[in-house]
């Protein structure tokens, strides 16, 4: 995996952008390409004249028009993944291929994730903080990892506004605290209390702001606070907030299936088999009720033959792995095929739909 910075003019860039880190990024590309970022890390000097500014989950090449900071800086600009644009994109104009992204003009187009960007505004001098919030802990983490501390900021239910690119899945309460231009998950604590509970799935309580002590963890380009028991109470927005002001920040792209089994045109499937679909970003399980549709085609038939009905199943959606798994009550019929549909109506937790799905699968003789 190849990632570089380089450096843009500053009002090529939207006012909009997302704090995160180095790790994030490396892990969900897809999720910030063609997003404004903002990243900390020390900056050196190669000896060969690259510069480069890393922390202790990699190093991220820059080129930068000016006097680059001594040591530990911030570096704002725009994330792209290069195998997302076509060869012919016209944001690519005026880029040596060759010498900035290391793509040969004459061989084949990289592939999504393969090769990664920062296409960056500027770089000013920064340090780690001493005091935990929300923005703190996203560009900092390793300074607060293993920790105990307390932050304060707006709910956003599972993750219902969009901020991040998945779930830790460590409980089925894991909910997203947002402040400023940054956001982190809380796990292992309801968001209740005394006189409240807020929804995780809807937006009527997204903004109220919480105050909850934890340990902070990370995993998959993730952090989150393992919250302590008890220690969530309702609370009012800092008066001293020194951060910037909050933002609008871009919707995440829609969700999709990105993989299932039986794979689509599968034939000789086990009749005893379960299905498992996975999805690129979090679903909000209430959706799937009543949008699931299991039928039998008539051989060659897009019409299914026997209804639903016929087929019963059960389902269970494991948010940690965005997994939906389905159960079938008795073996499926020898020699039959089988149809899958996700209708209209399954939508991500941040509210965008689903795009209807069909996996289609034979089963075998025995």
């Amino acid at each position: 995996m190849l990632t570089f910075a380089l450096a843009a003019a500053a009002s090529a860039q939207p006012g909009v952008r997302r704090a995160t880190n180095l790790s994030a990024l490396l892990s969900h590309p897809a999720f910030y390409h063609l997003r404004p970022i903002v990243i900390t890390g020390t900056v050196t000097l190669q000896d060969n004249g690259d510069m480069r500014v890393g922390d202790d989950s990699g190093s991220v090449r820059v080129a930068f028009k000016g006097t680059p900071p001594d040591g530990p800086a911030e570096v704002r600009g725009e994330f792209w993944d290069i195998g997302r644009f076509n060869a012919d994109d016209p944001r690519l104009v005026g880029y040596d291929l060759r010498n900035t992204f290391r793509i040969d003009p004459d061989g084949a187009w990289p592939r999504p994730g393969e090769i990664l960007a920062i296409v960056a505004s500027g770089m000013t001098v920064t340090s780690p903080p001493s005091v935990p919030s929300v923005r703190n802990v996203v560009l900092f983490p390793a300074r607060f990892l293993d920790q105990k501390i307390t932050i304060t900021g707006q709910f956003a239910g599972r993750n219902l506004l969009g901020d991040l690119p998945e779930a830790p899945g460590q409980s089925r309460y894991d909910f997203v605290l947002r402040s400023a231009d940054a956001a982190m998950w809380v796990t292992n604590i309801r968001p209740r209390g005394r006189d409240f509970e807020l929804s995780l799935d809807a937006r009527i309580d997204t903004g109220r702001w919480l105050e909850v002590s934890g340990t902070l963890e990370q995993g998959r380009g993730l952090q989150w606070l393992n919250a302590d028991a008890n220690s969530l109470k309702l609370t009012q927005a800092p008066r001293d907030v020194t951060e910037d002001a909050p933002i609008r920040v871009p919707a995440a792209p829609p969700p999709e299936v990105v993989f299932s089994t039986p794979t689509d045109g599968e034939t000789d499937v086990l009749t005893g088999t379960s299905v498992r679909i996975q999805f690129s970003r979090d679903i909000s399980p209430t959706t799937f009720r009543g949008n699931i549709r299991v039928s039998y085609v008539d051989g060659d038939t897009a019409e299914p033959r026997e209804p639903a009905a016929q087929a019963e199943f059960s389902t269970q959606y494991l948010p940690g792995t965005r997994v939906l798994q389905i159960r079938f009550t008795a073996p499926l019929p020898r020699l039959r095929t089988v149809r899958i549909e996700l209708v209209d109506g399954v939508m991500g937790a941040d509210g965008q739909s689903l795009k209807p799905w069909i996996l289609t699968f034979e089963t075998g003789g025995s």
